[in-house]
């Protein structure tokens, strides 16, 4: 009895002590009504985020600041991804995203290959992902349409390692805002693409105390989970961590909107170069002209 006990007491106190970081940027009247400015998320689980009577933990300073990258993104050459496949198909008509077949939290299934997520993610979100993959085994695309962002950073990037390995390419429509936390998600994709139209918005995250990344040193566990997530997503080191400081150059309770142009820049996955040699036709392939029928 006393022992399970300590056990408990050592389980919240570890808790305490490493608070889970959240990131949303909520907007009102889902899923596809949109306002101009975002509602800064004012709980996590059930804690005020940086109330004005919360104690703030003691940080010990570190030397290392993090460097914020220019606000603009520049355009880098992303590491290929562990396994390299010819790109997959992505399906863009459009769709309301009002109906489905079947509902997972935030995910809305539409048919048997194609899913929309609307909605914040938190704790029960991995296990909701788990749940659809296992009855709905043929999914092959996520729609990112109305994504605010996540209660639970530990657990979205846990979902973002998920949609990665069910190998689900990630797609916003031109009426998709993917924001804060979900920009993560948006990562996880074999394959990512952007309708012209889409938006985006990062910021720093926040644990319940009110501290942010730059309370941190960039080589602590809080940094550097995410910097490891998105180096899993392919990107190289330099990018990671250019991305990353690129996202914390705006603070929690604000926002940097990017169109699909500035986004479609950190998300380039270049063919390789043997590859190209390798589907490089031997005889020219006549000319054909194609209708455009991309409804998003």
């Amino acid at each position: 009895m006393f022992r399970f006990a300590a056990l408990l007491l050592s389980a919240l106190g570890a808790l305490i002590a490493s608070p889970i970081s959240a990131q949303s940027l909520a907007l009102v009247n889902l899923p596809v009504v949109y306002v101009s400015m975002p509602s800064i998320q004012k709980t996590h689980q059930g804690q005020a985020i940086a109330s004005t009577g919360a104690a703030r933990p003691m940080v010990q300073q570190h030397a290392e600041p993090l460097q914020f990258a220019a606000i603009r993104p520049q355009t880098y050459e992303a590491a290929a991804l562990p396994a390299w496949t010819p790109p997959a198909f992505v399906d863009r008509r459009f769709r309301s995203y009002r109906n489905g077949i079947a509902q997972y939290g935030p995910f809305l299934v539409l048919d048997d290959r194609r899913v929309a997520m609307i909605g914040e993610t938190d704790a029960s979100t991995p296990g909701q992902f788990r749940a659809m993959l296992r009855d709905f085994p043929r999914l092959r695309q996520l729609d990112l349409v109305e994504c605010p962002g996540t209660q639970d950073d530990r657990a979205n990037l846990s979902l973002g390692r998920m949609i990665r390995a069910a190998r689900l390419v990630t797609h916003v429509p031109a009426i998709g805002s993917v924001r804060s936390g979900a920009v993560e998600l948006f990562f996880a994709g074999i394959q990512r693409d952007i309708s012209q139209g889409a938006e985006f918005a990062v910021h720093s995250w926040m644990d319940p105390y009110g501290r942010e990344a730059g309370d941190f040193s960039i080589d602590s566990p809080e940094n550097r989970q995410y910097l490891e997530y998105y180096r899993e997503m392919g990107m190289s080191s330099d990018q990671a961590r250019a991305f990353y400081d690129f996202t914390n150059s705006v603070p929690h309770h604000g926002a940097l909107w990017l169109g699909a142009g500035d986004m479609r820049r950190w998300t380039a996955h270049p063919q390789p170069a043997t590859v190209r040699a390798q589907s490089k036709p031997v005889q020219p392939a006549p000319n054909l002209a194609y209708a455009d029928v991309t409804f998003s």
